[in-house]
Order: structure tokens, then sequence, then C-alpha cells
């Protein structure tokens, strides 16, 4: 590489958190991510130069050569500075030396389909545009437990080579990747050096399947004959079939080690993705101290877009993860699918509805005795942990679990089966309510309602003698509700900026067929020998949905910007279930904006939104003026130095986003917001109107309240005043629609909150 001036230089700071010691080393040494900025006037004539002045700042003893040193990666596309293995005494050193921003310790970040593309739309093929477009020649990285190459998901049959501005490998055998599996690394020094030096094996191939998973939901190829234990059967198919694959392997079963994130962040954006799915993260945290949310800004100021998994810690309030404006945070909700297993009780009530993958062919029908784990008045033996059947006689018998106490569902049906009971009927607990999961239970089983769980432990206090057997009836297709918000599916409001309404939209993510590892379920019901699927459920299933519906749309529109194509998304979401019903929660009752977001994934009307909201790096650096961050913490999620006396700031509520977010307070008042939208449609002159639908207690004006446009691409602004009298604490929702353009409806969710 010939000389050239320094790049604008990343500031990053994260939390101090789980330190890491080098396995037979030094018991001080630590893994810290390291931050520097060299002088303007420095001049790298390569990226040796750079990784040469990086070893400056290590101690003397440890600073030469590649061999034995205890730097980790050298940072370049994300971030300017390294991670290494140091003592606190060596990084208080390092401090007194120029060009020295930041270390902070390394940590663990948490690991957050045969129906999904029919339920979504996308098949049978409605329009040509489907039918051709496929995400073909769209590189999509996914940074996660790496992959499964054999697995059919990721045949390169009919695919076309990798675009030509690929510059990514694969650390397979090179007979292992193709033009679907285009590129494939491994990225764990930081976690080998949490785990022990040696513990975690260099290479991407997965052995977890949680990665495998991700990556065939957002672009597997079509496989036919697909099934889990015999259930769901169908083609099983990626949303975007088309699109290439690069996989980063950033984690293991145990998590994501912060250094290994970046270093997959910083080698996916210079290899040449154009999509990028994360299904990790944390809440709660300013941005500048947020790995995901920093290292995410630069991929989308390079036009890389991010879809991020909003978290598994509903269904209380302020739970979110990955909350950032420029990212695309995504909840979780079901599809129109059920795998049966229904409870029969003894006393001839009507049958109780459940779910279980594993649907054994000889349980018996005839009711066996039935019993509530926590009958025996154990602390905490109800949600059938280790050892709290002991003591309790559940041999040959139903037994009644609950979900809960941080125990899986699966673990609990182990404990159950261990202690000689026939069946488990796993309940809810009072949060999950309504919301059940379909798993590959290790003995006869059915999930239910907390309601029905409620029931069923009534009967077994009310009678002598009670008794139960399962049904098993195998997959039903067209249940309904449908879509309906997850339980598990963390909400907002963001607690980092409020002026955000967060998440963005919702999309399928309980009990999502894909590509998988290995076998599942137990032994006596294991005859497949390949190709392996699983049924898994999370935001980590909803985010690939929407990674792969932006490669579609990414196809079809290659010059939108990350916020236009998001914009394209949120827009024509609907809050409409497929009975034409309001989205609901797993109370049963309307899902609120801090759930589902804008509402669920349209990706058929994704495509042609009419209107978009567009964003750039620059609004966002004012947004974050706008978050009273100081100078230098804006400079440390953007990657340059940042003055905001000229950046100038912004409220939240300003941003140019596609919902609106506002605080009016108790004492009621009135706040204005500006937007503006391009015209994208397919006519150049068009004329859309304002459709606004708030609450009687509630007043919205929109100026002008009728946008022309005369050619494609051009923007119109207006303003919007919303007006309240005093209320009580609360949120108020509704929306603003613009209806024109011959058939487009661009809407946009208005959330004002009350406090």
């Amino acid at each position: 590489m010939g000389s050239h001036k320094a790049l604008a230089i990343s500031f990053l700071a994260f939390l101090l958190c789980l330190c890491s010691v080098a396995k037979g080393g030094n018991s001080q040494l630590q893994t810290y991510i390291v931050h520097v900025h060299p002088p303007e006037s420095t001049v790298f004539a390569s990226d040796g130069d750079r990784k040469s002045w990086y070893r400056s700042f290590l101690p003397t003893t440890s600073a030469s050569g590649d061999d034995g040193s205890r730097m980790i990666y050298s940072y370049e596309n994300l971030a300017s500075g390294f991670a290494a293995r140091l003592t606190k005494e060596e990084v208080k050193d390092m401090e007194k030396k120029d060009g020295f921003i930041s270390a902070n310790p390394d940590r663990l970040l948490q690991l957050l389909t045969t129906r999904t593309p029919s339920f979504l739309g996308l098949q049978p093929q409605p329009k040509a545009w489907v039918r051709k477009n496929h995400g073909e020649g769209v590189v999509i990285g996914v940074l996660d437990t790496g992959v499964v190459p054999s697995h059919p998901s990721f045949s390169g049959e009919g695919m076309a080579p990798p675009p030509a501005k690929w510059k990514g490998r694969c650390e397979f055998q090179a007979s292992e990747c193709n033009n679907k599996l285009i590129g494939a690394r491994a990225f764990l020094s930081g976690a080998m050096a949490m785990e022990g030096a040696g513990a975690v094996p260099m290479s991407p191939l997965d052995d977890n399947g949680h990665g495998t998973h991700i990556a065939g939901t957002a672009a597997g190829a079509a496989v036919k004959n697909a099934s889990v234990l015999g259930q769901a059967g169908g083609t099983a198919v990626g949303m975007a079939p088309k699109a290439h694959l690069a996989i980063y392997k950033v984690c293991t079963g145990k998590g994501c080690a912060v250094s290994d994130v970046l270093a997959g962040y910083d080698t996916a954006v210079a290899d040449g993705v154009d999509v990028i799915s994360i299904s990790l993260g944390h809440h709660g945290v300013p941005f500048f101290q947020d790995e995901v949310a920093v290292g995410t800004f630069r991929a989308m100021e390079k036009g890389v877009f991010v879809s991020c998994a909003a978290g598994n810690d509903g269904p209380g309030s302020s739970t979110l993860s990955n909350d950032a404006p420029w990212m695309l945070t995504v909840g979780a909700s079901t599809i129109d699918r059920n795998i049966r297993a229904t409870v029969k009780l003894g006393n001839g009530t009507a049958p109780i509805v459940g779910e279980s993958l594993y649907q054994p062919k000889d349980f018996p029908s005839t009711p066996l005795p039935l019993v509530d784990a926590g009958a025996g008045g154990e602390s905490g033996a109800a949600f059938c942990g280790n050892g709290s059947l002991n003591g309790l006689d559940v041999k040959g018998k139903v037994v009644l679990c609950e979900r809960g106490a941080g125990i899986i569902q699966v673990a609990k049906g182990e404990v159950v089966k261990a202690a000689g009971g026939a069946a488990m009927i796993l309940m809810n607990d009072k949060p999950s309510e309504f919301s059940t999961l379909v798993e590959a239970h290790v003995l006869p089983a059915s999930h239910v309602t907390y309601a029905d769980g409620l029931k069923i432990r009534a009967y077994i206090a009310s009678s002598s003698k009670p008794t139960a057997t399962i049904l098993f009836q195998g997959t039903i297709v067209g249940t309904s509700p449908a879509p309906a918000m997850a339980s598990f599916s963390s909400r907002g409001p963001s607690t980092v900026s409020r002026g955000i309404l967060k998440p963005d939209i919702t999309g399928p993510g309980v009990s999502i067929i894909a590509a998988w590892a290995s076998a599942i379920g137990p032994p006596s019901a294991a005859g497949s020998t390949g190709p392996f699927f699983n049924v898994k459920s999370g935001t980590s299933m909803s985010t690939p949905h929407l990674s792969g519906i932006v490669a579609l749309i990414k196809r079809k529109h290659p010059d939108w910007s990350p916020a236009a194509i998001k914009s394209a998304i949120m827009t024509t979401a609907s809050v409409f279930s497929q009975s034409r019903k309001r989205i609901v929660d797993e109370t049963l009752l309307p899902a609120d904006f801090f759930a589902m977001g804008a509402g669920h994934v349209n990706p058929v009307r994704a495509v042609d939104p009419g209107l978009v909201y567009d964003l750039h790096a620059n609004d966002y650096i004012s947004y974050l003026c706008g978050l009273n961050y100081t100078s230098k913490q804006v400079g440390l999620v953007v990657g340059r130095p940042t003055d905001c006396s000229k950046a100038g700031s912004i409220a939240g509520k300003d941003l140019n986003y596609p919902s609106i977010s506002v605080s009016l307070g108790t004492k009621g008042g009135n706040v204005t917001v500006k937007r503006t939208v391009r015209n994208v449609g397919l006519a150049a002159n068009s004329v859309y109107r304002a459709k606004v639908e708030v609450p009687k207690h509630v007043s919205v004006c929109v100026e002008p309240k009728m946008l022309a446009f005369h050619r494609l691409n051009q923007e119109l602004s207006f303003t919007v005043t919303i007006s309240s009298g005093p209320q009580e604490s609360g949120v108020a929702e509704g929306q603003l629609s613009w209806v024109g353009g011959g058939h487009y409806v661009v809407r946009s969710p208005i959330s004002i909150t009350h406090e």
C-alpha cells in the first residue's frame, strides 16, 4: 500500500466488565481493547507500519514480532487500535504515551424455515420482482457461532459467482466454500483468552448450531422435504435464497468476546458485505460505551445495513438491546403454525391445547397419574430444577412443571425423565401468559398457557386421584392469532434515547425451522442421519428474517442508503394480524409500539414504499450531540474528532426517523417535529395527502396537508404539531399516513408519552 494520510480514528470506549486470565501465564494478564489516535501528520506507508505503531504502545518485552506477542487483534476499518493481553500496571504506563485514548477490559456479550416465506407473502411469488430477485448478488455477513458448510442449505448450485468487489476468504477447505458460502472466518482469540489458551478451536465450523440456523434463515438455499422430528415438513428456504453468505465466527456457546466481535465487524466491512446480521448485544448503556452501536455506526457510514436483535428479556418495559437509530432493531412474533400436543384431563373438561416438537406415536391415550411438582412444598420445586423432585414420587406419572427460574424448558424435562416421570406438562409463568413455544423435549410433553396451567393445578389440588394424558396431533397450519408478539421479545422505551421509538419492526421469531448442526430430540426419535434442522425461538431468529428481506430490497434498490431501506421496511409494516385484527401481545391484548415497533414486516410492500425518510452520518452526529454527550464522547462513536459546537445538536424527536416519539408531560402542551420525505414511487408526478389517527385527547396538525411531487427523488418537508391537555401518566399512540401516488400508504407510528 502506498503512502496515505491516516484515516479518521475511532475513539471507542466500553464498559468495564468480565476480565480474562491468560492460561498458564501471568495471573494478572487481562485482554484489553486499546484505542489510540496517531498525530494528524502521521502517514503509514503500509498496514505493517500501522501495526508496528500499535506495538509501540506495548511493553518492550512483548512488542517485537508476532510470535509470543500479547497483541491479539490489530483493528483497521472500524476502529483505530488493538486488543492485547496486559496487566493493569502496563495499562497505566501506556496511558502516558502520546496518542493513547482508552483501554478497557474485554467482556462477553450474550447470544440473544419451512413456513415463514409463505407466511410473509414470498411464496407463491406474487410479483415479478420476487421471481427475479431472491437477493442475487447481495452479500450477507453473519456474525455468530459459525456454520456447518456441508449442510444443503448452503449449496452453491445455481448460484452466480461472488460480486467483483468481494475480498473475503474461506478458512474451510476450498471444496467446502462455493458461490453460496463465499467466505468463512473465525475470530476467537478473545474467547480463547477468556476460556484459557487453546480452549476454543480456531475454526469457523459451528459446533453450537445457532449460527447455522441464522445463516439458513437469512439466505439458505431451498431444501426439499425438510422437517424436524417428522414435523413441519416442507421446503426449507431462506428469505433471500440467491444472496451470498459470509460467515464470521465471533461467538462460542458461552458468549461472544467484544474483541472478537470488533474483529468480525472490521473484517466484514473490508471484505465487502452489504448486510450484517447480528443476534447479540446488551442494553441500557450510552452509545459511546456500547461496542455494538459503535461498530455498526462505522458500518452504516460505509453503506452497510445492520440488522440487530432487540433481545429476549421481555415482556418487561425498557429491556431493549441494540437501540441505536442507525441500526434496525428487530422484535419477535409468532407465525400461523402450531405443532400440537393436547392435554386431556381426567375430569372430563375440554381438552387443553399445547405444543411440543417431539410427537411420540406410542404414548398411551389412557390416563396416567398426574402430579404437581410444586405440591411437595420444596422451595423452587415447581420449576423442576436439578434435585427439585427428590422425595416426590413421579415414577410413571405426568408431572406439571412451571416455566421460569432461569432453567431452559428442555432441561426441566430431563429432570422429570431422570426421576422416572412418564411425561411433562410445562405451564407458563405469569409474565409469559399465552405465549408458548415448540421445543424438542426429551420425553412426551406439552407446553400450555399460564391460564390453562392454573386450571390443571386447580384440578390436581381438588382431586384425590388426578389423571391426564397427552394427545399428539402433529402440525397444524393456519392457526390464529398470527402474528402475535412473543412474551420474550424485549420492549421499549429505550433508556438511552427516549426520542427514538424502538424496536423498529417485528418479524417471525417463534418456532422457526432452519438448518442445524446436529440431530436433536431424544435418542428414540433421532432416526434421521441428516440434513439436520431445528426449531428455535428468539429475536435471534427474527433478525435474520429481516436481514434477508433487506437483501431483497438492496438487490432492487442498490443505491438506497441503509436509512432509506429501514424507512421502506417500517412505513410499509402492518399492525394487523392475518385475521385483520390488531396484533396482540402475550396477554392477547393489542400490542403497543414499544412491543412491535412500526408493526410486522411486509416484504412485498417494502420493496415499493412510495416515499422514504432518509438519514446520513452527519444527521446522527447532530443527534448524538443532542443527547448531551461531550464532543469527545461523540467522537468515540463516530470514529473521528468531533466538535458539537460546529456540528450542531438536535433532539431525538427531530431526527428524520420513520416514526415519531414525543413527550408532553402530564401538564400537556404541544411539540412540533419536522420530517422530510423523498419520492421513490413509480410516478414522477404524484400527490400524497396526510391522514392522522390519534386518541380523542390528542390533537395533531400536519402542515402542509398535501405533498405534490413533480419528479422522482424529489424531497419535500412537512411539520407535525402534537398537542394535548393535562393527562395522567401514560402513553398515547396514533399514526400519520401519507396516502397517494396511486396505491401507497406510507405510515409512521406516533408515540406520545405523558410523564
